[in-house]
């Protein structure tokens, strides 16, 4: 087989030789787009600006009018939010179609097309829970005083330093992790917090604990991708002995493979598309979530869409919650309350006036609810403190559980803590449809745009030889499996370190060989993303502090 040399740069910048594998099925790569495509294209933009401008227009009719200055905080803060995903979209989502397009399973322009429109899908379908997890990280002074300069501060910083680095590590076309680059610019946030207010009580860094979760599902689900893929594939040759013809042997030309084939290798590039958009598109949700409800409070703090049933349901698991908690009657001032757990929360230090803080603000909260009757009846000035509460009362209680002191709980008492936390999620934890389509349009709009630079890096630069059908179904079986259960489980993964992986897992298990020039600058810019990404996001923190 002929090979031509690229050069590419590793993540130090150095220029590395790489040799990209030289075959006519490659050609399927500069395959013309459809000519309906372009009209397709328009169709669907133009529909979901169209419904996006509707429904957020609705939204800010219903509370009283920003200010000019308002209004353009806003209008940056989204097109950045969105930026990001669009960069993300081009940078991570290519992963998916380099299976289908370097075994002609599907011709390019069709397999980025697909690959759009299933993460737009997996994105308008994603639960939320990992959008949130990604707003756990974050210091929880900032996260309760997002609507302050410094709240600001802290979303364009790491928004702005993720897309830095997203372009940077994309126009070399290393397959670098968004998840990775996100994590460590919210890390990088919460560490400049801590040094600027050092000297000062009530102020966090970030939460180690939550970190070092969504760290280890960072660090292993790659590792999970190497082994689980090498296996399948090991176990797909054993299994389809008799078909080793059609499933091992690399394509030749621009044929496509057999039906079956083509079936399989299209519905794992549809799964891992699906999984990407839910799992991946819930980070810029996440934080355009804290956008809106520093900037509208009153349209998007608390969810408005919870029916009367719901809201009394609430207020009365509250007051339960608060009597199990203490016996008596809780009496702590509010403020008090609100000062005891902040701090319970910052430092994860226990002392005897959380449990009857904690009941407080429990009481606090289905008082209020009850007398409001409705969400959507939530005063201006009431919206912002309730949400906080719910935030502050929900946040204890899960530091509580993890730290076993609600261990004297029967499992009746724990079944009801646990039903007034999931509704706290059910009042706060959720995200407009019109935010869920911005994100899939731009996730959708930068896989179509920018796709390529990273497809030829997994289809032409992982192994010494060309993929096979076999090693695409297995890789992409695998990546599909590891990313859907992260969602299950609210765990942020990369899309790229999975899929990446898995294909050097298919090739080392086929004894083809790894091209290490590549795997080294993917590996370099693996190890690097994390403190790169927290030295830009903290600088830029700073800086923008300097405005506010």
């Amino acid at each position: 087989m002929n090979q031509q040399a690229s050069i590419i740069t590793d993540a130090n910048s150095t220029p590395v030789i790489a040799p990209t594998i030289k075959n006519s099925s490659s050609n399927n790569i500069h395959a013309p787009s459809p000519s309906w495509f372009k009209y397709v294209f328009a169709v669907v933009v133009l529909a979901s600006l169209t419904y996006i401008g509707v429904q957020l227009t609705f939204d800010l009719s219903q509370v009283p009018p920003l200010s000019l200055f308002s209004f353009i905080m806003l209008g940056m803060a989204l097109v950045i939010a969105l930026g990001f995903e669009f960069v993300n979209g081009f940078h991570d989502t290519a992963n998916a179609v380099a299976t289908v397009i370097y075994t002609n399973a599907m011709p390019a322009p069709v397999a980025v097309m697909w690959s759009g429109f299933f993460n737009f899908l997996g994105v308008l379908t994603a639960s939320g829970a990992v959008a949130y997890g990604i707003i756990a990280l974050l210091p929880v002074e900032l996260i309760l005083h997002v609507d302050s300069g410094a709240g600001f501060a802290m979303v364009f910083a790491l928004l702005i330093a993720a897309i830095i680095w997203n372009l940077g590590t994309w126009f070399f076309g290393i397959p670098a992790s968004s998840s990775h680059t996100m994590i460590g610019s919210i890390i990088g946030v919460g560490i400049m917090n801590q040094l600027l207010h050092s000297a000062t009580d009530g102020v966090s860094g970030v939460d180690m604990g939550q970190v070092l979760k969504v760290a280890k599902a960072l660090f292993f689900s790659p590792l999970i991708g190497f082994g689980l893929a090498a296996a399948a594939f090991l176990l797909l040759k054993l299994v389809m002995k008799k078909r080793q013809k059609e499933l091992f042997v690399a394509p030749e030309g621009n044929k496509p493979p057999s039906f079956l084939v083509r079936v399989l290798l299209i519905c794992t590039c549809t799964g891992v598309s699906f999984a990407h958009g839910s799992n991946d598109g819930q980070k810029g949700m996440g934080l355009i979530m804290l956008i809106l409800i520093g900037i509208v409070p009153l349209a998007y703090s608390l969810n408005k869409t919870m029916d009367p049933a719901q809201v009394q349901s609430f207020a009365a698991l509250s007051e339960k919650t608060a009597h199990i908690l203490v016996a008596d009657q809780p009496n702590m001032p509010e403020l008090q309350a609100r000062d005891v757990l902040t701090k319970f929360i910052q430092t994860h230090q226990y002392n005897q006036q959380v449990m009857p803080a904690v009941a407080s603000l429990s009481n606090h909260l289905g008082e209020a609810v009850a007398s409001y009757g409705s969400m959507s009846k939530v005063p201006e000035k009431a919206t912002v403190n309730l949400r906080n509460d719910m935030y502050l009362s929900n946040a204890s209680l899960k530091e509580l559980d993890k730290g076993n002191h609600l261990a004297q709980l029967s499992a009746e008492q724990k079944a009801t803590v646990d039903d007034y936390r999931q509704n706290i999620d059910k009042a706060t934890q959720y995200i407009p449809t019109w935010v869920k389509v911005a994100v899939a349009l731009a996730l959708g709009l930068g896989t179509m745009v920018g796709w390529k630079r990273i497809v030829v890096t997994v289809g032409e630069r992982i192994g010494k030889t060309h993929l096979t059908y076999g090693q695409g179904m297995s890789a992409e079986l695998v990546a599909m499996g590891t990313i859907i259960a992260a969602d299950k489980f609210g765990l942020p993964v990369s899309t790229t370190h999975v899929l990446n992986s898995a294909v050097a897992g298919t090739m080392t298990a086929n004894k083809s060989g790894l091209q290490w020039a590549t795997v080294k600058s993917i590996l370099m810019a693996w190890v690097l993303t994390l403190p790169c990404a927290m030295v830009l996001s903290a600088s830029l923190f700073w800086v923008f502090l300097q405005f506010v």
